[in-house]
């Protein structure tokens, strides 16, 4: 026989090549990506007490979600084995720039959902925009009862609690620790959050203190930054009892700039969305101030395991402990994993929108109960405090929880109504 040419040679070899790769298991293809679009305020007065803590909140979360970190139920990587990849975009600048970046996230990012919003104004301004394109969308932080109550929706989601929750709670706290009360005042702002809060507040005094009379109610404009007037016209109204929605940089203003004057030692402030100052404040929080942190969150979270886990690992990452903006955002990242592997490996807005109504799912803050609103609302406890300064150190006293069915209407029943017709638990 003849030997080969070497040509004969490297043909010879390369076929053997060939038959081995072609014999070799091929790897499995990677996973595409599940692109979420997250909003929150990334400059301005609402980014360092709100906006920041929610997305570092959602950072901590996702990066433990892809590398399967995260204790159980969700041990399990990203979303049904997709690993997440987030797009942040800035919550400031008003409801119309708000409008132009969620339809720039949808329809040239591409992304499968849409998590954000603190601006109720917001919420109430994309909510239809999201129906229009049929986007998946979870409002994680925003308060105004208006979007479920007022509008019905497929695609549109809140995983926290409503400002009804806050504002019964509220007042049942204040006449349960306040028994004397008589006069009642309000500085909140001027916008759907504020407005709703005071009304939802106000209401149940009636209903809970018939005697107690309204002093005054100050409505300034959102981020005023100045409350010099309204401070005045509140230490002139002598109250037992100061409501405030104030959330953000306002807030801090409110704290700042009327305890010099001696606001707080006339009245007490009860502060609904008050745990975002407490970390940045610290002492300069009045003692005797009622502290709620909308739900269950921060400070107030209950022992289990995933408050351990997220509570480690945020403080671990960022060096501060998360307040209940991170909490909140953590919720709707956490509703959003539980829907989508429930619907399946689909995954498409229509399914995961229908595994997500009247769902039940497992957060830091406890269990989260998609209870009203048809199923796209979400009811939870809610707790408050009251503020002291021991060596230096803020503490809580006095700390109460309420369970999520004394404080939110029934289904399909608006909160107003509800309140107005002294908390029945059916109409």
């Amino acid at each position: 026989m003849r030997p080969l040419s070497a040509a004969s040679v490297t043909l010879v070899a390369l076929l053997t090549s060939f038959m081995l790769l072609a014999q070799a298991p091929t790897p499995a293809l990677e996973a595409k990506p599940f692109r979420i679009g997250i909003v929150t305020f990334l400059s301005g007065g609402a980014a360092g007490p709100f906006g920041v803590p929610a997305r570092n909140g959602a950072e901590t979360l996702v990066e433990a979600l892809n590398a399967g970190k995260v204790p159980a139920p969700y041990a399990t990587k990203g979303l049904g084995g997709r690993p997440i990849e987030v797009v942040y975009v800035d919550e400031a600048g008003g409801t119309t720039k708000q409008v132009l970046e969620y339809r720039d996230l949808v329809q040239r990012q591409s992304v499968d959902a849409v998590i954000g919003y603190i601006s109720s104004g917001d919420c109430l301004a994309i909510a239809p925009v999201a129906e229009e394109l049929k986007k998946l969308t979870i409002f994680f932080d925003c308060g105004t009862p208006r979007i479920f109550e007022d509008a019905s929706y497929k695609y549109v989601f809140r995983t926290a609690g409503h400002a009804a929750m806050d504002n019964v709670a509220a007042a049942l706290y204040a006449t349960e620790k306040l028994p004397k009360l008589k006069k009642i005042a309000g500085i909140n702002q001027n916008y759907a959050w504020g407005q709703d809060s005071w009304a939802d507040f106000e209401a149940s005094m009636k209903v809970l203190k018939p005697d107690a009379t309204i002093t005054t109610s100050q409505m300034p404009k959102l981020l005023s930054g100045q409350y010099g007037a309204e401070i005045s016209a509140l230490l002139g109204a002598g109250a037992d009892v100061i409501h405030s929605s104030f959330w953000g940089g306002d807030l801090d203003a409110l704290i700042l700039q009327g305890g010099p004057r001696g606001l707080f030692k006339k009245s007490v402030a009860l502060l609904t969305a008050g745990e975002t100052a407490t970390h940045k404040l610290g002492s300069h929080i009045p003692d005797g101030t009622i502290i709620g942190a909308r739900g269950p969150h921060g400070t107030y979270a209950p022992d289990n395991e995933l408050n351990k886990w997220f509570r480690g690992a945020y403080e671990d990452r960022y060096s501060l402990s998360p307040n209940y903006p991170a909490y909140h955002m953590v919720q709707a990242i956490l509703g959003l994993k539980s829907a989508y592997e429930k619907a399946g490996k689909d995954g498409a807005s229509e399914q995961v929108a229908a595994a997500l109504e009247r769902l039940e799912f497992d957060t830091p803050s406890g269990k989260i109960r998609m209870a009203i609103g048809k199923g796209h609302q979400a009811i939870e406890p809610t707790v408050y405090g009251r503020a002291r300064t021991v060596n230096g150190k803020l503490t809580f006293t006095d700390v109460k929880q309420y369970p999520a069915e004394k404080v939110n209407p029934p289904d399909g029943v608006k909160s107003a109504d509800w309140i107005k017709s002294g908390f029945k638990a059916s109409m």
